[in-house]
C-alpha cells in the first residue's frame, strides 16, 4: 500500500506499545492533533483502530476540508472528529446508543470541535429521514455499522432515497472483509483496503467522478 505505509505501521505499534498493548483511539492530524478520545465501557462498540483511521484518512488526502460530514453508527465519534480535526466545516453524528452519543459529546468538548457538531441519538434509518425533510445534503459520510448484519447496503440504499447526497459526495464503509458489497445497487466501488479482518470499501454514485482516490 502507498501512502507512506511504513510510517502508519510504525506510529501503531508505537502507540501500543507506549499504552500497554491497549488501543487507545486518538486524533491523528488537524487542529486537534494528540488528543485522546474516550470510549464507551461494557457496550461492545468497536472504535476504528488508529493503523485503520490514519490509512483511511490518507487515502481521502485533501478531500476532506471544507466538507459537510455524516458519521454514521459513530460510536465514539472519531471518524467524524478526525474530519472536523483536518478542517471539515460540519459534522453530524448518529447513533441509536444513547452512552455513545454522550461520549461523543463529552469528546468534541475535549476537542474543542462541539461547536461544528451535532450529535443524534437515534436510529440511524430515522435519523436519515428527519435529515431529509430538513434538507440535508453531505458531501462525506462514514459507515461503521456492525459487521455481517447488511448494513451497508441498506444504509447505502437509504441515504440516497432521502436525497441526502451531493453531486460530488464520497462514501467510506469499514466492514468485515469477508462481506459482500460490491455490488451497491447506484453506488459504484472506486477502492477498497482490508487490514486484518477489518475492510474500508470506497464509493460514489455511478457516473460521478471519482476525486482523489483512486488507484491512478
Amino acid at each position: 500500500m502507498t501512502f507512506g505505509s511504513f510510517n502508519i505501521k510504525y506510529q501503531y505499534k508505537k502507540n501500543f506499545a507506549i499504552f500497554g498493548g491497549v488501543n487507545i483511539p486518538r486524533v491523528i492530524s488537524g487542529t486537534a492533533k494528540g488528543h485522546n478520545l474516550k470510549s464507551v465501557k461494557g457496550m461492545g462498540t468497536r472504535p476504528t483502530s488508529d493503523r485503520v483511521k490514519e490509512s483511511m484518512f490518507n487515502i481521502l488526502a485533501g478531500t476532506v476540508a471544507g466538507k459537510r460530514v455524516l458519521d454514521l453508527f459513530a460510536g465514539t465519534g472519531g471518524l467524524g472528529i478526525e474530519a472536523l480535526s483536518r478542517g471539515a466545516k460540519t459534522a453530524v453524528f448518529v447513533d441509536k446508543c444513547h452512552s455513545c452519543c454522550e461520549t461523543i459529546r463529552e469528546n468534541l468538548v475535549h476537542t474543542k470541535l462541539a461547536r461544528l457538531a451535532e450529535v443524534m441519538a437515534e436510529d440511524v434509518q430515522a435519523a436519515l429521514e428527519k435529515l431529509s425533510r430538513r434538507g440535508h445534503q453531505f458531501d462525506l459520510v462514514f459507515l461503521d455499522p456492525p459487521y455481517g448484519k447488511g448494513l451497508v447496503l441498506k444504509t447505502l440504499a437509504s441515504l440516497e432515497k432521502n436525497g441526502l447526497l451531493s453531486e460530488s459526495s464520497l462514501l467510506v464503509a469499514e466492514h468485515g472483509r469477508n462481506e459482500d458489497i460490491s455490488e451497491a445497487g447506484s453506488f459504484q466501488l472506486i477502492r477498497r483496503e482490508t487490514y486484518g479482518n477489518t475492510a474500508l470499501s470506497f464509493y460514489r454514485c455511478s457516473g460521478k467522478k471519482s476525486g482523489g482516490v483512486s488507484r491512478e
